[in-house]
């Protein structure tokens, strides 16, 4: 990876383990995801007016906006339920570990990009970590119950976050050079408020709403914009960097998701959290590092 591309993904890991942190503080975290979308597309409204008279969109540039917005309507809904039902610094770990640990296959497997034993030996290191925050000083639990992970709501919708994750990593890779990158975000974030919003009024009341912007008002606007930056950021690297090794570097924030939650959150921080996230981050590393 180019120096830029580091630079950039650094910001943009911070700026995602942050809005992470505000929408765990949310009282209900769904509605706030769609508030956070919603805010989103309302003040970065003129950088749409400047970016679409600078730039044309194909009709393939099309598809994949409404590929993104699909995957990462699940993502939200995924994302949210993990949180309604685990603390941040067992639910992002294991979210944001586990798609990058899959970009890299997919990667190899749909757009040839070549997979070096420095790389797969990262994806071990994530894999093993992700195992670790979530059983340490459990082994002989998970010899009588190997499965539990994928029974407990609260890291089986994070597994699923995680799988989403390396889905849409992988499927903007490729939309990134139909359509300009921040052009792209735009058009992700304002399709995901749309679709969401009848889901939204759906299963939560309109009160529900009311009460979360008036309660959380500052939250949401932060992480509207925290949210535009993070991920905007990451597909400009993806235009002039592999996938297989933005997606993994990017998760440098688990590290800041995990003190975010045991510290601000007074979530528990045990060694196997610890040592597990650094794990995580070993692997992240040496995939970022790989040739």
């Amino acid at each position: 990876m180019t120096g830029l591309a580091i630079i950039l993904v650094l910001i943009a890991a911070s700026s995602n383990a942050t809005w992470n942190l505000l929408a765990k503080r949310a009282k209900n975290q769904e509605v706030f995801f769609w508030c956070s979308l919603s805010s989103s597309s309302v003040l970065f409204l003129p950088l749409l007016g400047f970016l679409i008279l600078k730039n044309q969109i194909p009709h393939a540039g099309w598809w994949f906006i409404l590929g993104t917005v699909f995957l990462h309507v699940l993502y939200f809904v995924f994302l949210g339920r993990s949180y309604a039902r685990a603390d941040l610094s067992l639910a992002y770990p294991i979210a944001r570990g586990m798609g990058p640990a899959l970009v890299p296959i997919i990667g190899a497997l749909l757009l040839k990009e070549v997979i070096t034993l420095m790389a797969m030996i990262g994806i071990i290191c994530v894999v093993v970590g992700i195992f670790t925050v979530y059983w340490w000083g459990n082994f002989l639990e998970v010899l009588k119950d190997p499965l539990r992970m994928f029974r407990e709501p609260g890291s089986r919708f994070a597994l699923l976050t995680g799988v989403v994750i390396a889905a849409y990593s992988v499927w903007d890779k490729v939309g990134v050079s139909y359509v300009n990158p921040f052009l792209y975000q735009y058009f992700l974030i304002l399709g995901c408020a749309l679709f969401l919003a009848p889901y939204i009024l759906r299963f939560h009341r309109i009160n529900t709403i009311r009460i979360e912007i008036r309660e959380k008002f500052k939250s949401i606007v932060l992480s509207s914009l925290l949210m535009f930056i993070s991920y905007g950021l990451i597909l400009f690297a993806l235009q002039f960097s592999r996938v297989s090794y933005v997606a993994p570097a990017r998760e440098v924030g688990i590290v800041i998701g995990v003190l975010y939650g045991s510290f601000l959150l007074k979530g528990p921080l045990g060694k196997g959290r610890i040592i597990g996230s650094f794990l995580i981050i070993a692997g992240l590393v040496l995939i970022s590092l790989a040739p």
